[in-house]
């Protein structure tokens, strides 16, 4: 495994446990990506490309006489700009005359142990030596414009990350109007494109389709990575199933406006291009001066969409994340948003906290509106300072009284953002994007601080700072409410204009860096008004993120549904809310609502207050259920054993250790003389007995002494293939979202 480089046939193969990505310097000196697969033997694929004329597709100058050679047809590592290849490009470059063009050629390469970094960006980092670095370094003789890739190969992981800098090792200035973070081409089969859409508290909706022979495109021009269209996309063969068929995942790092297209060109080659969104971008490369483009984690599986889900989250978890808390056990919290809005007192948030206390909550999350002139969402951000009027004293005396009830503490902000009626904003009015002469387009009546300059990112370094040291906060959640537009940062000049995007990111990249690393105990929770900048680069500062804005549980079903495919339980915010749910209007049984929440991070935003005796004995028995089921939950393998578009009556999903197996149900659609609800288990050793120690039908555990039709059930032995291949048939359900979980201990 690793990489290996054959200098007789200028062969580059980069062998993981299961797969084979394999590329080729030409005769010409240009790189041909030849495979990316299955794992197979080391041996030069080149034949599989023979020369062939294709009209209309022109040749390399040196081959104009014999023809069959041309950039349209071959497949590429990386494009070039202009140069003869009409299908997708990774980049636009112009020289000083206006002239598009770039042609690239091999000049050396490096094989080094551990993996490359990206100074300003998020990325993927090495445990425990794993991973290894491959460098190529090639240069267009014209513009002196040189390319460098860069490949992280983690073997055992089955992931290849890639990642692209470019150097201007000319004389002149050049403008890079596209940078792409990567081609992927895939010269050989037909397939369907799986891809994550949504909107604002509907996130991450699932859709696949075969790929059309035309160019499908799948982006955000948001400056975010959005709600709409999430920066992760699948090709998979039309076969592919939960278990088994041939699948690429690719998922850039990064949390700005992204573009990933993907075109069936003329012979059937499959083209993946990937990267920043080049609308509004260019890049001013002044001779000497370099720009990197995002990473991208690319992962191939023959085991079906949810074996490549696996590695995504296990490697996300692992390589991507940074935070103290990515494996450490999360405090259950209670958040005051939905209970309170914006009008409470010290003591209002103290009965909260009393109340969540006694049920076993861990932590009180003050959100939205302890600073500032903040009373409803017209005013106040930026002003990072308490509000007194609220909060006697400031935050500590309710710190040290909810401290006293045993609980931690954590607290809402929305740093990237400023109110036009803030002391911030009248202080500073041309440290908000806005264009010039223009009244800009308002979002939840707030505008986007230009996070693109330093002293913007100071201020809040220090601002945020102070308040984390001078109180004992131990959790923040991190909001970003609006898209931006009216993107103009007076700080540049005109030629760079349109670095502006690009720049407020890793503004905020430096931001993240600078507080996560001086406050490594607290534990930060990303936010974009819910799953607006659920990504990858978030997940390098922030160990969760909240999944959606939608608390209704049976829409969060499909959400998080569709969130699993790439990112894993335990970056999921989830909470229990009120019902009627305040988006939809729906009531669901507060034992579902708690099955669903228990597949994320776990929480409550309700007032507690108005609950039953009854309903507070649900909660307490909820909240000691996922401290039982914590670590099959959070550290489990995960399994989709439903597709919601497929099986509307039910949602069903099961995680997995090596010791014992969770499985969750919530029959979405009751039906009159229901047939029995059959499903086979997955992730379960054959020749290991299974023990069902644990039924709860409804959020009422089910004994021998219980009464309930599926008490034989309890203490049976099954063994790992019966569950695997013959399954189970779950006991009837009726009602509104009822809900179940099983728990299967294997024996020793």
């Amino acid at each position: 495994m690793g990489i290996q480089f054959d200098a007789n046939t200028r062969t580059f193969t980069l062998q993981t446990a299961r797969t084979t990505y394999q590329m080729r310097v030409d005769e010409r000196g240009r790189l041909l990506h030849l495979y990316y697969g299955r794992r197979i033997g080391q041996g030069d694929l080149g034949a599989l490309y023979p020369p062939a004329d294709h009209g209309f597709s022109p040749d390399y100058y040196p081959c104009r006489l014999r023809r069959g050679v041309s950039p349209d047809v071959l497949p590429q590592e990386y494009t070039g700009c202009n140069v003869g290849d009409f299908r997708l490009s990774c980049l636009v470059v112009r020289d000083a005359d206006g002239a598009a063009g770039a042609d690239f050629f091999y000049q050396s390469h490096e094989i080094a142990p551990g993996k490359y970094t990206l100074e300003g960006l998020p990325c993927a980092h090495d445990e425990d030596s794993e991973a290894e670095t491959l460098s190529i370094r090639m240069r267009d003789p014209v513009t002196g414009l040189t390319l460098e890739l860069l490949y992280g190969v983690f073997a055992h992981q089955d992931v290849v990350t890639r990642a692209v800098r470019l150097h201007n090792d000319g004389s002149a200035p050049l403008r890079l109007e596209k940078a792409a973070s990567l081609c992927l081409d895939l010269p050989f089969g037909e397939w369907d494109l799986v891809h994550f859409h949504g909107r604002h508290a509907m996130e991450r909706r699932m859709e696949r389709a075969p790929l059309p022979h035309a160019v499908t495109t799948v982006s955000s021009t948001r400056g975010a990575s959005s709600h709409h269209h999430n920066p992760f996309v699948i090709l998979c063969d039309h076969e592919a199933t939960e278990d088994h068929g041939l699948c690429y995942g690719v998922m850039p790092v990064y949390s700005g406006s992204h573009r990933t297209d993907v075109e069936v060109d003329q012979n059937g080659l499959t083209r993946v291009v990937t990267g920043l969104h080049d609308e509004r971008f260019s890049w001013l490369l002044e001779p000497g001066e370099s720009f990197t483009a995002p990473e991208v984690l690319l992962c191939c599986s023959a085991g079906g969409l949810g074996d490549l889900s696996r590695h995504y989250h296990t490697f996300l978890r692992r390589n991507i994340c940074r935070s103290p808390f990515r494996y450490a056990r999360r405090p259950v919290l209670i958040n005051n948003w939905e209970a309170t809005y914006f009008t409470f007192t010290t003591d209002t948030i103290c009965r909260i906290a009393e109340k969540a206390a006694s049920l076993g909550v861990e932590m009180m999350v003050l959100d939205d509106g302890w600073f500032g002139k903040r009373d409803d969402d017209n005013s106040g951000l930026g002003d990072w300072f308490v509000n007194e009027k609220k909060l006697p004293g400031g935050l500590r005396p309710l710190i040290e009284r909810v401290n006293a009830l045993g609980m931690k503490f954590g607290l809402w902000v929305e740093p990237e953002m400023v109110s036009e009626d803030s002391d911030l904003y009248r202080a500073h009015p041309d440290w908000a994007l806005t264009l010039p002469g223009r009244d800009p387009a308002m979002g939840r009546n707030q505008l986007v601080l230009d996070m693109s300059r330093p002293e913007v990112v100071d201020y809040l370094t220090d601002r945020l700072g102070t308040l984390l040291a001078e109180n004992h906060i131990e959790y923040i959640k991190w909001d970003m409410n609006r898209n931006m537009s009216d993107v103009y940062s007076r700080a540049l000049p005109p030629e760079r204009q349109g670095e502006a995007g690009h720049r407020y990111m890793l503004g905020v990249y430096r931001l993240l860096d600078r507080l996560t690393s001086r406050f490594p105990d607290v534990l930060f929770e990303g936010c974009a008004g819910g799953g607006g900048r659920f990504d990858a680069g978030m997940l390098c500062y922030f160990p969760q993120i909240w999944c959606s804005d939608n608390t209704d549980a049976i829409e969060r079903l499909v959400i998080q549904h569709g969130t699993s495919f790439g990112y894993p339980v335990s970056a999921m915010g989830a909470h229990v809310s009120a019902c009627p749910n305040h988006q939809t209007g729906r009531t669901v049984p507060l034992w579902t609502r708690a099955v669903v929440a228990m597949s994320g991070t776990f929480g409550y935003e309700l007032d507690l207050g108005r609950l039953t005796q009854e309903e507070c004995d649900q909660v307490r028995a909820q909240i000691e259920t996922f401290k039982r089921y914590y670590d099959v939950i959070q550290n489990g393998a995960y399994y989709r054993l439903s597709d919601p578009a497929r099986q509307p009556r039910y949602v069903a999903w099961q995680t997995v250790t090596g010791t014992e197996s969770l499985v969750s149900v919530v029959l979405t659609h009751p039906e009159g003389n229901a047939r029995p609800l059959h499903f086979c288990l997955q992730g379960l050793e054959e020749d290991a007995l299974y023990q069902l120690d644990e039924l709860h039908v409804y959020g009422i555990a089910v004994t021998p002494e219980s009464g309930h039709a599926a008490a034989d059930a309890c203490g049976a032995v099954y063994s790992g293939s019966a569950l695997l291949y013959a399954g189970l048939t779950l006991p009837p359900m009726i009602g509104d979202a009822p809900s179940l979980q099983l728990h299967l201990t294997r024996l020793p």
